[in-house]
């Protein structure tokens, strides 16, 4: 074999470990100017996470470090303060390019947590990983216009705020059909542990007891519930449920 091809083939595959370990790599050439980059947000709010790219993206002109990017996302918290709930970074040497790949949780629910008895408060929203997330994180993702209609509320006590409460209403909302969680407008959870969801139907609140377990079951049969009462132009002002075997329906007279 002639040396010219001998010496592409293992520029080639010197190549192929560069890109494979890019890391390793990129580490050895601190103080990289012009580095090109490339961002997805994803469906995250784009001035936070713009902003946290920023600093990223001069961090590594500054180390030309992957790893030390990462180190710095974990020990700032950069992603918990830009609401990200996964992302990736990667660096492409030939072209000398950044790429970043954000995800961010979609909102469920405006959270309201009371606390002697009631005469206190704050506020949070929920999020489809059963996590609570600032306030802040609906505002921006309105500004960016990835957010639109309004959230239901949900309100309850601290004492019953905890992650299995948190995960039990995640799953129940989040698992509604579009059509159904539009209908949704509060979900309450009193201090015994018993759930109340208000409807609004047609422009009407429908009151739905759902008692203190089984919730999921009981949300499935108020789905199918309220679809049939709608085909019959009905609207339901109370719905008792905290008997699984045991649908309680009354109407108001005045509709």
């Amino acid at each position: 074999m002639k040396r010219n091809q001998m010496s592409l083939i293992f520029f080639s595959l010197m190549t192929v470990l560069f890109l494979l370990d890019s890391d390793a790599i990129t580490s050895m050439t601190p103080g990289l100017t012009e580095v090109k980059y490339r961002t997805s947000f994803g469906s995250c709010p784009s001035r936070a996470v713009g902003k946290m790219t920023l600093q990223l993206v001069k961090a590594f002109e500054d180390s030309g470090s992957l790893r030390s990017l990462k180190e710095m996302i974990v020990k700032e918290k950069l992603d918990q303060r830009s609401f990200i709930s996964s992302y990736s970074v990667s660096y492409d040497p030939l072209r000398k390019y950044l790429n970043f790949k954000y995800e961010c949780p979609n909102p469920l629910m405006k959270v309201q947590i009371y606390k002697n008895n009631g005469l206190e408060s704050y506020e949070a929203i929920l999020v489809d990983n059963g996590e609570l997330y600032d306030p802040t994180y609906e505002v921006l993702l309105r500004t960016d216009k990835k957010l639109s209609g309004e959230l239901p509320f949900l309100a309850l006590p601290v004492g019953n705020m905890d992650d299995d409460v948190q995960r039990q209403i995640t799953k129940i909302v989040a698992g509604m059909d579009t059509a159904f969680r539009k209908k949704l407008s509060e979900v309450i959870l009193n201090e015994s542990g018993e759930l109340t969801v208000i409807l609004s139907v047609k422009g009407h609140p429908s009151s739905v007891f759902l008692g203190k377990d089984e919730w999921n079951d009981k949300v499935i049969k108020l789905g199918r519930l309220v679809t049939y009462m709608e085909s019959k132009n009905k609207i339901p002002a109370i719905i008792n449920l905290t008997n699984s075997k045991k649908v309680v329906v009354k109407f108001n007279d005045r509709f």
